[in-house]
């Protein structure tokens, strides 16, 4: 092997680096600039499959990998958040948004006659303009764009280079022999599709690559390049496969989807091309450029995807032929086993989604600790032993969702994550430390009248009244608070401060008139310091509902 030969070796693995590089990067700048807007696509995953399929298209456009894209959505259903009849378009329609990498690879390489207007010229500028911003500006969003500039300009430079060192290869024999072998034989083409994709977790990437190779100088027959892009989209399966393993039943269906949609597009497809080309020889055996491959790549995609979302009910069902039984019941469903299954690793794979699915356990945090509220103030009021009891037995589970979503949230700041998304995860891990103190104060108030086979604790008439007076304004306050951070809503929390301006006023006032009561003995001192440690624990809630109010009002 000569120097030159090295040489070219690793001018082919840099430029494969660069064009991987660059994938990332774009997709990195991307999800920034979209921040919210990725967010919102969540919420749009209805049974209208439609749309179902245009969201997938739009999110793998976004992400540049229909696996990560599966990946997600394998978390997704893992988490409940999305039904496998859901989850099947979303699939169908990842498949379509990776196509848009291969028609960026296309741009990349227009013929001489098209230079001026190729972005392959304009690489080495998009990568100095992109520096310039990430380093000079002081805004978020320039950076961003900056992100993508270097991406885009990184991809265009790495496929110069592979198709720079691929050039003076090309032309061997061997290689016109290789793929004259894939064209003849579907079976070999397909498989090479598949491996190669499976070792690169990326469709884009051995799409890409062909491409390079197709744009050398037509040693790439237009039959080859068929069979070995229909691999490439089963070897996409490979990563939401892999990801599956271990998972409940449901989310392995979701994967097998995926390798179902796209085995049966390519044995449609498989056949009809043999067909076709065994009819003609010469259009089979002629050369193929990159955008001519990337026709056939959308063309597919699209097809399939208009075949068979009719069928989508029985790609749901044929899921659950391959992956047979029932999920297990878990031993108990408790409200812990369900944050640790939304808090799903997969959904991480975009970071946009991984915090809204953040804001909705906060969220369910929120709303366990409100019920486990209401069942104190009965226990209080009622003196019901069994409430107390159910009361400490939720406070272990407040105490370890708020060690499950903090792991959690540690993850997602680990992240590529915009200014905004880091401001709310950072609020994020105040609210959960806010509803978990809540859950204490809830605790110490049930204590206080759990006297344990001694003597109730019981209040005066008007003791009662004032208590359920003040409990209901906390209750309120700390509804609010859950609502804002639910719904975003600033009228919510504004509310907040309302109540607690209330409580605080209200608790003074308890406080003197009990201190009061308890001068003229009217009420015997063991039930009075209950009383005034029950009104302080409740004005302490109200506080924190404050806290997680504000958290909200900030990111306005």
């Amino acid at each position: 092997m000569s120097i030159n030969d090295i040489e070219n070796l690793f001018l082919f693995v840099g430029g494969l680096g660069m064009f991987l590089f660059g994938m990332h990067s774009m997709s990195d700048g991307v999800q920034k600039s979209a921040g919210s807007k990725m967010q919102e696509l969540l919420g749009i995953l209805t049974n209208n499959r439609v749309m179902a399929v245009l969201v997938g298209a739009l999110v793998t456009a976004i992400i540049q990998s229909s696996g990560a894209t599966t990946v997600m959505i394998v978390g997704f259903v893992n988490a409940g958040l999305m039904t496998l009849g859901q989850a099947v378009g979303v699939i169908m329609g990842a498949n379509i948004g990776t196509c848009i990498t291969a028609w960026i690879v296309s741009l990349g390489q227009l013929g001489d006659s098209f230079k001026a207007i190729s972005p392959s010229l304009y690489a080495p500028l998009l990568v100095g303009i992109g520096a310039l911003l990430i380093m000079f500006s002081k805004k978020q969003k320039k950076r961003n764009i900056g992100d993508i500039l270097i991406g885009l300009g990184l991809l265009f430079i790495g496929l110069d280079f592979m198709q720079e060192a691929a050039t003076s290869y090309i032309e061997l024999p061997i290689f016109t022999q290789a793929f004259a072998l894939f064209g003849n034989n579907p079976f070999l083409g397909i498989l090479i599709g598949m491996v190669v994709t499976g070792i690169m977790q990326s469709s884009s990437a051995s799409v890409g690559i062909l491409q390079t190779l197709a744009a050398t100088g037509g040693v790439v027959t237009t039959s080859s390049a068929v069979y070995i892009s229909l691999g490439s989209n089963i070897g996409s399966c490979f990563t939401a496969l892999l990801s599956s393993m271990g998972a409940p039943r449901n989310a392995k269906r979701a994967a097998v989807m995926h390798l179902s949609f796209n085995v049966i597009g390519t044995i449609l497809f498989g056949v009809g091309g043999f067909i076709f080309f065994q009819l003609n020889p010469e259009f089979a055996s002629s050369g193929i450029g990159s955008v001519g491959i990337s026709i056939f790549h959308t063309i597919f995609n699209i097809i399939c995807t208009i075949l068979l979302l009719p069928m989508s009910n029985y790609l749901v069902k044929l899921s659950g032929l391959i992956v047979r039984g029932k999920d297990e019941e878990e031993t108990e469903e408790t409200d812990e086993n369900l944050t640790l299954r939304h808090l799903d690793d997969r959904i991480l794979e975009s970071p946009s989604f991984a915090v809204e699915n953040a804001i909705l356990e906060v969220v369910h945090m929120g709303k366990i600790t409100k019920q486990n509220l209401q069942c104190a103030y009965e226990a209080i009021l009622n003196y019901d032993q069994e409430k107390i009891q159910s009361v400490y037995k939720t406070e272990k589970t407040i105490n370890n969702m708020e060690k499950m979503i903090t792991e959690y949230l540690v993850k997602i700041s680990n992240l590529s994550l915009n200014e905004e998304q880091h401001n709310i995860i950072n609020d994020l891990f105040y609210s959960v430390s806010d509803i978990e103190r809540v859950g204490d104060h809830t605790e110490n108030m049930v204590e206080l009248v759990d006297v344990k086979g001694k003597e109730p604790i019981t209040f005066s008439e008007q003791a009662r009244k004032e208590l359920k007076e003040i409990m209901g304004l906390v209750f309120e306050a700390f509804s609010c608070s859950v609502e804002a951070r639910e719904k975003h809503s600033i009228d919510a929390a504004n509310k907040v401060a309302k109540y607690e301006d209330q409580v605080d006023s209200m608790e003074e006032e308890l406080r003197e008139m009990h201190i009061e009561r308890l001068s003229k003995q009217l009420c015997s001192p063991t039930n009075g310091v209950v009383f005034l440690d029950i009104i302080s624990n409740l004005e302490r809630i109200s506080d924190h509902a404050y806290n997680l109010a504000g958290y909200v009002i900030s990111e306005s």
